[in-house]
């Protein structure tokens, strides 16, 4: 079968075709055919037994390191929301946007476009056992392929290798590479993601084997960030971290090492010529990255203030803080929708939400405090993003108490909690007083609820969906963040009713109300800067 397009500019008709080209020409039409059609053919196979492919990991006798269904890393929810989490808009509108189908991104050169594939991004995933246990490397590819299909990838297929450290030209050496590009092949995937950061050189060369477009976990897990950004900062910091990411991986070739000249240069080396070559435009290209960070870092330190400001606004006041961490998909939304009606955006998918979220919740005894939802982590976390990130992630190092929300359903949650606090030791939020919240218990193995309980050292059960446990959670918020301290002895006169009613906020704690004839007497519980107004009602013990 082949096609011929008279428009195109190498050809100006059939005739005009040497029987060389013509039959080379064929040729890659048939291969491009033969691709689609085993792409299809794989895609009906997987719907009949499920992603099983022999020969694609070493160390489980051949059975693919994926298995079937979904990805662990992502909750086998029965249902998503509760009616706390609100209307869900948000949710609806990323749905509707969610990336759609659009030309394959394989690096050959087709010449018949008619032929590509409209597809989403259909990916194979791989990935190193260098340390730990077999299963340690497969919940790792089990995330990985969570990170894929929240991009709005398919994930096709997956590889893990036993190897003591990467390659440096291929990073899976190269009879590894040769296998994973028949993998691709018999597949069909257009993209291979790499469960790890890759050097430029070994990108490169896997590209130059698996002859499709490879990316790595650091690219993968910035493209998230860029669909899910919303608020300008969150977007400008994505974009610092997407930029730092992408500045020592730039490649050029052809036009792109070409040199701008300055004039008289064929002259005899005089003038404006003997200054030297220009810049190539892939150098051109570097300099316009560093120009555009530099903007962003500014743009970035000039939205700190109003967040300090915010923040010391509360810190005046003296209202307790405590902020929401814990691994991407843990529960952190749902549960700030439970404690405080927020509605914020809910979803099965990790790094849902990005940008901080900051409401006021009353703890069972009448005591106000602010309620701050993070940005999740997850294992390797790019630097480029804890550090565009750092002005968030501060919410958590001023805090007075933190949620560390763990899901206790997943397959490694002593991993996930690992992961969490080596993030929290970047930004020296280390010495925050951390209570462990075990979420998901509706769903979490009793067995591994009652092992965290017991290796962890203040922990609590709960199910922000059901709302099993959410009582005792908040009367352990109330027993751990400060309180008011100062103790006073005052009678308020009747006609200074307004005293009383001050004394019912959030901020203070009445232990006992007399009412005797020249006024009410009150014992109570205040703050230092409430203490010294109080001061003239102070009955002498």
């Amino acid at each position: 079968m082949t096609h011929t397009d008279s428009s195109r500019a190498p050809f100006n008709g059939a005739e005009s075709q040497t029987p060389a080209s013509a039959a080379s020409t064929d040729a890659e039409i048939e291969a491009t055919i033969a691709r689609i059609v085993a792409a299809d053919d794989a895609r009906a196979a997987r719907g009949r037994s499920g992603r099983a492919q022999q020969g694609a990991s070493e160390h489980d006798g051949g059975d693919s390191p994926l298995g079937s269904g979904r990805a662990l890393a992502l909750s086998d929810l029965s249902q998503e929301h509760s009616r706390f989490d609100g209307a869900q808009e948000d949710l609806a509108d990323r749905r509707a946007l969610r990336r759609v189908a659009g030309l394959s991104t394989e690096l050959e050169d087709v010449s018949e476009v008619e032929y590509r594939q409209l597809r989403l991004e259909r990916v194979v995933l791989a990935g190193l056992w260098s340390e730990g246990t077999a299963q340690d490397a497969e919940n790792s590819l089990q995330e990985l392929a969570a990170l894929a299909e929240t991009a709005g990838s398919e994930v096709l297929d997956g590889m893990v290798q036993r190897r003591l450290k990467p390659d440096p030209g291929t990073f899976l050496g190269s009879g590894k590479a040769l296998e994973l590009k028949d993998i691709v092949e018999a597949t069909g995937a257009d993209t291979v993601i790499v469960d790890s950061e890759l050097s430029p050189s070994q990108r490169r060369g896997l590209e130059d084997v698996v002859k499709v477009k490879v990316i790595d976990r650091t690219a993968l897990i910035l493209d998230i960030f860029a669909q899910h950004a919303k608020s300008r900062e969150g977007k400008a910091q994505v974009e610092l971290a997407q930029l730092e990411y992408l500045l020592p991986r730039l490649r050029g070739w052809g036009e792109s090492m070409s040199r701008q000249a300055g004039g008289q240069v064929g002259g005899a080396g005089a003038g404006m010529g003997s200054r030297g070559p220009g810049e190539t435009k892939i150098e051109l290209d570097r300099r316009r990255i560093r120009h555009r960070m530099a903007k962003l870092r500014k743009d970035i330190a000039g939205m700190k203030p109003a967040r300090d400001a915010k923040r010391a606004s509360r810190q005046r006041n003296d209202v307790p803080s405590v902020a929401i961490v814990g691994y991407t998909n843990a529960g952190k939304s749902s549960l700030l929708n439970r404690l405080t009606d927020a509605g914020v955006l809910v979803e099965n998918a990790l790094f849902a939400t990005l940008d901080p979220t900051v409401r006021q919740a009353v703890t069972p005894d009448g005591i106000g405090f602010t309620l701050a939802d993070t940005v999740g982590f997850v294992r390797s976390l790019p630097t480029q993003l804890v550090e565009a990130f750092r002005s968030t992630l501060e919410e958590a190092a001023d805090a007075d108490l933190l949620l560390h929300v763990v899901d206790a359903s997943h397959p490694d949650p002593e991993g996930q909690i690992a992961a969490v606090r080596d993030v929290l030791r970047d930004v020296d939020a280390l010495e925050v007083p951390e209570l462990i919240v075990l979420n998901k218990a509706d769903i979490a193995d009793p067995v591994v609820v009652d092992r965290l309980r017991h290796t962890q050292r203040e922990t609590v059960v709960v199910s922000a969906r059901s709302g099993e446990g959410i009582d005792v959670l908040m009367q352990r918020v109330s027993e751990l963040i400060p309180r008011p301290s100062v103790p006073l002895d005052i009678v308020v006169p009747y006609a200074r009713g307004e005293v009383v009613a001050r004394l019912h906020a959030a901020d203070a704690e009445i232990l006992s109300t007399e009412h005797l004839e020249d006024g009410t007497h009150l014992r109570v519980l205040v703050k230092d800067a409430l203490a010294a107004e109080l001061a003239e009602f102070v009955v002498a013990s």
